[in-house]
């Protein structure tokens, strides 16, 4: 196989120990192939003038190395030192330290950083815009231990009252190929500190490269939002609040007799759409309103003429319900709109030390 250091005799031995690092000869393979590899390290923006710094791919190597390895702490680097053969494979001449790696990073500027990264990650997705595609947008809240910035106590699910970091990030829908990251401090996990990112992403990609549609949970369906993407002329889906002003609309329709009956794959949502104009907004737009039976026995009571407390139970003279509120501006048909939402990835937290 021929690899940044040259051609590799690979052999299979049954009877040896396994090792965790086998296939990354046919990784390195396709990485010498592609090119891929080389271009990221030679457009790095990092430089060394002392004779006895370390070389710029042996620290990019080491970093490359560590994130294959799965590891989310510069003290884990210490387990590569001992691996002779990979650092081969990858062109370098020695797995660095962890404090030669923190020096690295501050060599470099965010906006060296991001002059550098941004072009990697939209070129490796370039085939994907061949086709219509989807761009989703998700925030993902990552919990901290330690005192880094904008370490900000704020919303944070997944420990409450832990300082966190709020990742804005933009990929294809399906392929889970990431665009862009942009880190935030905790308390800047509103759609307000994903726009930037988003208007950045979209204005360096050509106009018959765009997504067909950009598609987001309940925290991205708001005025400031969705008027810069119209603004754009950008096709969006995202979900919205139960605010008051939804929950009026939704008494009306659920009168409609022309609910769209689910499918065998509609998870027994049925659907009905109709115009929308919240308070804040500027003008009506396109809602999709999704609904279907309540799976689980809830108990509800009320009270009667007397004053006292009754039992209803489910069956008699109530229906439980659960239900969606989607606004978009595309052209799908409503009958495709509850599928098209849950064809989004869920959010999820992460925590690091």
């Amino acid at each position: 196989m021929d690899t940044q250091s040259g051609r590799i005799h690979y052999r299979w031995d049954s009877e040896a120990s396994a090792t965790p690092n086998a296939q990354l000869a046919f990784f390195a393979e396709f990485l010498a192939t592609a090119g891929v590899y080389e271009s990221w390290v030679s457009s790095c923006p990092l430089s060394y003038s002392s004779g006895n710094a370390s070389h710029k791919r042996d620290v990019l190597g080491t970093w490359f190395l560590s994130i294959l390895a799965g590891h989310h702490r510069y003290a884990h680097i210490t387990g590569l030192r001992g691996d002779g053969v990979s650092p081969q494979i990858l062109g370098m001449s020695k797995i660095v330290s962890e404090d030669a790696l923190r020096r690295a990073l501050t060599r470099m500027s965010a906006e060296q950083s991001q002059n550098w990264l941004r072009p990697q990650l939209l070129a490796s997705a370039q085939g994907a815009f061949d086709t219509p595609w989807i761009l989703d947008i998700g925030t993902t809240i990552k919990t901290l231990f330690g005192k880094q910035s904008g370490a900000d106590v704020s919303y944070n699910p997944h420990k409450p009252g832990c300082p966190s970091h709020a990742l804005h990030t933009y990929f294809v829908s399906h392929l889970r190929m990431v665009f862009d990251v942009v880190v935030c401090a905790g308390k800047q996990h509103s759609a307000a500190h994903a726009r930037p990112g988003l208007s950045d992403l979209l204005d360096s990609l050509n106009k018959g490269r765009l997504p067909a549609l950009v598609r987001g949970d309940c925290g991205f369906g708001n005025e400031p939002f969705i008027a810069e993407l119209e603004k754009r002329g950008q096709a969006y889906l995202f979900k919205l609040r139960q605010t008051s002003g939804g929950k009026k609309m939704l008494m009306r329709q659920f009168a409609r007799k022309d609910w769209i009956t689910p499918g065998p794959c509609d998870q027994g949502w049925s659907a009905v759409e109709d115009t929308l104009r919240l308070a804040g907004w500027d003008k009506s737009r396109r809602v999709v309103i999704l609904r279907r039976a309540a799976k689980s026995d809830v108990e509800l009571t009320r009270n009667s003429a007397e004053g006292q407390m009754e039992f209803l139970l489910s069956g008699q003279d109530v229906e439980l319900w659960e239900y969606a509120v989607l606004v978009t501006n595309s052209s799908y048909l409503l009958d495709a709109m509850a599928q098209l939402y849950r064809d989004r990835p869920t959010r999820r937290t992460a925590s690091t030390n």
